[in-house]
C-alpha cells in the first residue's frame, strides 16, 4: 500500500509537471493556466496564495469578461477531468474562495456559465480507504458550493458580503437584510437560507477524512460562512414573528413551517459545532452559542392558522369609510328617475290661486278645495327613485358596520394571542 501512494504521488506529479508545459506552449492564457493547474496539483496541502491572487486578478472587473469566462471554464475542465480526490477538493477551495474574496463578476459569469460545474455527485476516488472517504466529502462539499449559487440567486445578494450596521455601530452589531423584509420576500428568502444551512451542516466529515488537514481547511471556510447565514436566519425568524398575526392562512402555514425548521436546525448546528470542536482547526474559532426558538410559542401559531382569516382584511375602507359609499352611486343613478318629471312638477308651485280658500278651511266644503290641489311638495306619493336611494344607504350603512365589526374582532383576536405568548 506504502509504495502504491508513492507511485500515485510521482504520478501525479509527472502529470502536473506535463500539464504546465503544455499550458506554457500552447494556450493564449498561459499565465492563468499554470496558476490553475499549480494551485489545483497533486500535492496534499492548501492552495498557495501566490497562485490564488493570480486566479484572482484573472477575474477581476478590470478584465474582459471572455476571460473570466475562460477561467471559469478552465476551472470546469479540470474539475471534470481528474479522478483524484486532493485535485478535485484544492479546485472547489479556488472556487470557494473567489466566492467569497473575490470580484463580484467572477460570481456573476459563474450563475451565467451553461454548465454546472460544482454537480459532482458521480464522483469517487477508489484508490486507497483514505480516498474514498475524502470523495464523500468532496461530494457533499461541492453540493454545499451548489447550494450557495442557488441561494444567490433568489437572494440576489450575498449573505457573507452584505451585513447592514445599525446607526451608530459597527458592522459586528448590526443586523442581516432578513430583518427589514416585507412578509412576502421573507417568505421566500427564508426558506433558500434555510436550504443552504442545511447543506452545510451536512459537511461534517467522516472516517478517514475527519483527520485530514486538506479536509480541514475546507471545512473551516464553511465554519466561517455558518456564522452569517445562522444570523441571517434568526433575523428572519423575528422579523416572522412579528409579521406572522397580521398574515393570511396560506402565509401562516410556510410561516409555521419555517420556524418550525428553525428550532430543528439550530439543534442540528449545535451538534455540528460540538463535532468540529474536537478538531484541530477549532483553535482559532470562538463557536456562538445557539438558542432555540421557543416551542411553547408554536402552541399559539397553531390557534392562529385555525382561526386564521382567508385574506387579509383591507384596512383602507376603515381609515376612509365613504369608499364604500361610492361603490353603490352607479346603481343610485340607474334607479333615481329623469330630472325632467321633476321639472314639470315645479310650475303649479308657483300659481298662488289655489291658496286663497285656505282661511275657509272650517267650513266642511273647504275639504274637496285642499283635495283639488294636489299634493304639491310630493309628501304623500314618494317617487320610487327615493326608496332606492334609502336602501341603498341603508345596505351601505350596513356593509360599513359589517366591515367595523370584523376588524374589531380579528384586531381583538390578534391582541388576546399575541397577549397570551406574552404571558407564557
Amino acid at each position: 500500500m506504502a509504495s502504491m501512494q508513492s507511485w500515485r504521488k510521482a504520478y501525479g506529479a509527472i502529470k502536473d509537471t506535463t500539464t504546465v508545459s503544455l499550458a506554457n506552449i500552447n494556450s493564449d492564457f498561459k499565465d492563468l493556466d499554470v496558476a490553475i493547474v499549480k494551485a489545483t496539483n497533486h500535492v496534499e496541502c492548501p492552495p498557495k496564495e501566490r497562485h490564488l491572487r493570480k486566479i484572482a486578478a484573472a477575474t477581476s472587473i478590470a478584465r474582459p469578461r471572455a476571460d473570466i469566462a475562460y477561467c471559469i471554464h478552465a476551472l470546469s475542465r479540470r474539475l471534470s477531468k481528474t479522478r483524484n480526490w486532493i485535485v478535485a477538493l484544492k479546485t472547489l477551495v479556488v472556487v470557494h474562495r473567489l466566492l467569497r474574496e473575490g470580484d463580484p463578476t467572477f460570481r456573476e459569469e459563474l450563475l451565467n456559465f451553461t454548465q454546472r460545474i460544482l454537480q459532482l455527485s458521480n464522483f469517487k476516488d477508489d484508490s486507497s480507504p483514505i480516498a474514498w472517504d475524502c470523495s464523500a466529502w468532496v461530494r457533499t462539499y461541492g453540493q454545499f458550493l451548489e447550494e450557495r449559487l442557488e441561494c444567490f440567486r433568489i437572494l440576489k445578494y450575498d449573505v457573507e458580503a452584505e451585513r447592514l450596521s445599525k446607526q451608530g455601530q459597527g458592522p459586528e452589531k448590526g443586523h442581516s437584510r432578513t430583518r427589514d423584509l416585507d412578509s412576502q420576500d421573507l417568505l421566500e428568502q427564508l426558506p433558500a437560507l434555510q436550504q443552504l444551512l442545511y447543506r452545510l451542516v451536512g459537511c461534517r466529515p467522516e472516517g478517514a477524512a475527519n483527520n485530514n488537514y486538506l479536509v480541514q481547511y475546507a471545512l473551516a471556510l464553511v465554519l466561517k460562512e455558518s456564522f452569517k447565514i445562522y444570523c441571517a436566519i434568526n433575523d428572519g425568524i423575528i422579523n416572522l414573528v412579528d409579521k406572522f398575526f397580521e398574515m393570511a392562512r396560506h402565509e401562516a402555514l410556510k410561516a409555521l413551517e419555517i420556524y418550525r425548521r428553525a428550532g430543528q436546525q439550530a439543534g442540528n448546528l449545535s451538534d455540528f459545532y460540538e463535532n468540529c470542536r474536537g478538531l484541530e482547526l477549532a483553535r482559532n474559532f470562538q463557536f456562538p452559542t445557539l438558542r432555540e426558538p421557543p416551542q411553547t410559542f408554536l402552541v399559539t401559531m397553531e390557534e392562529y392558522v385555525r382561526d386564521a382569516p382567508r385574506m387579509v382584511p383591507v384596512r383602507e375602507p376603515l381609515e376612509f369609510p365613504e369608499r364604500l359609499l361610492l361603490t353603490y352611486k352607479p346603481e343610485e343613478s340607474e334607479e333615481v328617475p329623469e330630472p325632467d318629471p321633476v321639472e314639470e312638477e315645479r310650475p303649479p308651485v308657483e300659481e298662488p290661486v289655489p291658496v286663497q280658500p285656505i282661511p275657509e278651511v272650517v267650513s266642511p266644503p273647504t275639504k274637496t278645495v285642499v283635495a283639488d290641489t294636489g299634493d304639491l311638495l310630493g309628501l304623500n306619493d314618494p317617487s320610487p327613485g327615493v326608496s332606492a336611494i334609502e336602501e341603498s344607504n341603508a345596505l351601505a350603512l350596513a356593509i360599513v358596520t359589517s366591515v367595523l365589526f370584523a376588524s374589531v374582532c380579528i384586531r381583538r383576536k390578534h391582541f388576546n394571542n399575541w397577549q397570551h405568548c406574552l404571558a407564557r
